[in-house]
């Protein structure tokens, strides 16, 4: 299938905390975009690092590198006018801009959205148990809570998921690629 006339393709990069909900809107949001009739990939952070990035760790340089494959891969579909929606904490700021960096050059649009949910939400949330691991002492380095996170200065969007429905975040990503003229 090929992306609909005068539409090309985009990256949609949702970062945030673990358990932000970056996975949930990039899925909600691509199956309505599915139903509109694009073409839609999302590169999911945890089958990135199963597939595309086994063996990398999570020292920065890892995460500096694994964010990168991300974004060549999101980039390269992109141009292929897919909207690839990319739902990774990528917690370094360098990382995320040397990926949006790597667009420009190749004219591809992207789109920055930040799932901007407090710490203490995502912790109840816990989706994957991790913070319960870290309280527990089982692991360490557990970003935003005993490793960095740096909070998007300026992302196209910022959504904060406590009191806003999954539709309603998946929504205002819609309203903005739409306004970019993306969809």
């Amino acid at each position: 299938m090929s992306a609909p006339s005068g539409a090309g393709g985009a990256t949609v990069w949702l970062t945030g905390l673990p358990s932000a909900g970056k996975t949930t809107i990039a899925r909600a949001l691509a199956e309505r975009l599915r139903g509109e009739g694009r073409q839609v990939e999302v590169l999911d952070g945890d089958e990135i690092r199963e597939f595309l990035s086994a063996g990398l760790g999570f020292s920065r340089e890892d995460r500096f590198t694994n964010v990168q494959r991300i974004g060549f891969v999101a980039q390269l579909l992109a141009s292929h006018g897919v909207t690839v929606l990319v739902p990774v904490i990528a917690p370094y700021a360098d990382a995320r801009e040397a990926v949006r960096e790597r667009h420009r050059e190749h004219g591809t649009a992207y789109l920055e959205v930040h799932v901007a949910t407090p710490v203490e939400v995502c912790s109840v949330r816990d989706v994957k148990g991790l913070y319960a691991k870290q309280a527990a002492g089982e692991i360490s380095g557990l970003t935003g809570v005993d490793d960095p996170y740096e909070v998007p200065e300026a992302p196209e969007v910022r959504i904060e998921t406590q009191g806003t429905s999954v539709e309603e975040s998946a929504a205002v990503v819609h309203k903005e690629l739409v306004g970019r003229g993306l969809l």
